[in-house]
């Protein structure tokens, strides 16, 4: 059953829109003074490189200060994690057929044993619906993964990976493939994007979803090597058609065997080829290493690192970093050059964005569309609601346009103003109120009662700082308004206030989670 079975109301207007003219802002990419990094920089850290953060996590950060909070959220260190073991899920269940499985099928075709026939398309049938199970449970438990992690800047980067490197089970149908794809994004997340670039051509489900394991020397396939340069590298309109020619001929006989890399070297091009002006015998590691050698490559992967830490920004193929306002395209330029010194090591490019004013700057923190999947991890982290029933979280998350392991093409999710529309904006509203109370749009989960939220841990931080003002409706409303959304203007205040006051004024559990809800269903709330 979908989970959004009617309308809930609306919310009253639509989120700012992120794309528009921006005030002047401050291009300085020197770190944020110390004196400058509070309450609101700190919210601002936590929800842009990760999923947000509890009261108590947000003024952990103002202790700390700029400097050790960038660094922890960098080199978490040893945070008592498991690792991912590799058989986390199972392999064998798309396996290929062995030899001897090949011969009986073609023996029995020969024969026209229709039953033995029909049995093995059964078995194949089986096969595939065990792996679209598996996938489902994958999703669950990136899911409950993000949500939990003690290493949600890593983790976010992941997701990052997951829309730039974008692949769909829909297309390739093997979930471990999907398994080990995540995999290698997280191994890489805050690495190095060169070694990812070179995990890339290597790895079977983008090898599967660009069709390279059928390509050929004597007919290649252009589809990775077009992708490479216009999607995951480069950008439109920094190569030409012969370079994707030659690219593809560099990349014959990547393929795999199973669930491994196959170097297939009887089936590479091993003939001369021009690319991007290096000629010589390339292969796919020399296309790679030509690639990032283009300040191009630098500039368009600081530009996408940019829109999604700092503010979404036009499509590339709208509007080029020259064409930005604001000296917006000086910062990119700037980004790009430490990707360029650091040689393609992403601590250091990220450290420099993280603690930069211009990350900082008013114009940009509350401002960015929380995607799906932000909006719900980030509502989870924030104001730790019970995580429920995953599997109604995850079709939400499809309902609201972000369906993990299903990106829409190649070119991944649109992202911004795309995630909204009055569709996506009623599964938001039910979708949170659901975390908050257990409630559907029709009838109740079963956790309702055995995981009833208590929101009264999220005064906590309150108390401590002021005694009794967990007790006066003005300041709790205030509080939860800057937890919530970053900020706590009269016009958004006051109406809570008369709220409280309409209900007797007494701040109890059931109170603060009926300010949550009106909270979570304001234009506000779906901004970050």
């Amino acid at each position: 059953m979908p989970f959004l079975t009617r309308r809930s109301q609306p919310v009253s207007k639509s989120p700012a829109k992120p794309d528009a003219a921006l005030p002047r802002v401050n291009t300085s990419l020197s770190a944020l003074p110390t004196n400058k990094f509070g309450y609101e920089q700190a919210r601002h850290l936590l929800w842009r490189a990760g999923f947000g953060g509890t009261p108590q996590q947000i003024q952990t950060l103002v202790g700390w200060g700029l400097e050790k909070s960038v660094d922890h959220l960098l080199n978490p260190g040893n945070t008592g994690e498991e690792p991912i073991r590799p058989d986390r899920f199972d392999s064998s269940i798309m396996r290929p057929a062995n030899e001897e499985e090949k011969q009986a099928y073609r023996k029995a075709q020969k024969a026209q044993n229709e039953d033995l026939v029909a049995k093995f398309r059964k078995m194949k049938q089986e096969q595939e619906r065990k792996d679209r199970e598996q996938i489902n449970d994958m999703q669950k438990w990136w899911l409950k993964k993000m949500i939990e992690t003690p290493r949600p800047l890593e983790e976010k980067m992941t997701l990052f990976w997951h829309g730039h490197f974008a692949t769909s089970y829909r297309t390739i149908e093997n979930s471990f493939h999907m398994f080990k794809q995540n995999q290698l994004f997280r191994t890489h997340a805050l690495g190095n994007f060169g070694d990812l670039l070179f995990g890339i051509i290597r790895d079977p489900a983008m090898l599967a979803y660009l069709n390279n394991n059928q390509s050929r020397k004597d007919h290649p396939n252009e589809n990775l090597a077009r992708e490479i340069m216009e999607l995951f590298s480069l950008g439109v309109g920094r190569y030409t058609e012969k370079d994707i020619k030659e690219g593809a001929r560099s990349l014959t006989g990547y393929t795999f065997k199973d669930d491994d890399f196959v170097f297939d070297r009887n089936n590479h091009d091993t003939a001369k080829k021009n690319i991007l002006g290096k000629i010589g015998n390339s292969d796919g590691d020399d296309f790679v290493r030509i690639i990032l050698g283009q300040r191009d490559c630098a500039q368009f992967m600081a530009r996408k690192l940019y829109g999604f830490f700092v503010n979404d920004l036009p499509s590339l193929e709208r509007q080029s970093d020259r064409d930005l306002d604001d000296g917006i395209g000086t910062v990119i330029h700037q980004i790009a050059a430490t990707l360029l010194t650091q040689r393609y090591e992403l601590k250091p490019t990220l450290k420099q964005i993280l603690s930069s004013q211009h990350f900082y700057d008013p114009a940009f923190m509350g401002q960015q569309i929380k995607s799906p999947v932000q909006l719900l991890v980030g509502a989870v982290r924030s104001m730790t609601p019970p995580t429920r029933d995953l599997s109604i979280l995850n079709d939400a998350l499809d309902l609201m346009g972000q369906n993990l392991f299903f990106p829409p093409s190649v070119k991944g999710w649109e992202g911004g103003r795309a995630w909204i529309n009055t569709s996506t904006l009623f599964v938001r509203q039910n979708i949170l109120a659901f975390l908050l109370t257990g409630k559907k749009p029709v009838g109740y989960d079963a956790t309702a009662d055995t995981q009833k939220y208590d929101p009264m841990p999220l005064l906590a931080e309150l108390e401590k700082a002021d005694p009794g003002a967990n007790s006066d409706p003005s300041r709790v409303t205030e509080y939860l308004l800057r937890l919530t959304t970053g900020s706590a203007p009269a016009s958004a205040r006051d109406p809570l206030v008369s709220f409280v006051n309409e209900r007797g004024g007494h701040i109890t559990p059931d109170l603060v989670t009926a300010l949550l809800l009106l909270i979570t269903a304001t234009p506000e709330y779906q901004l970050c």
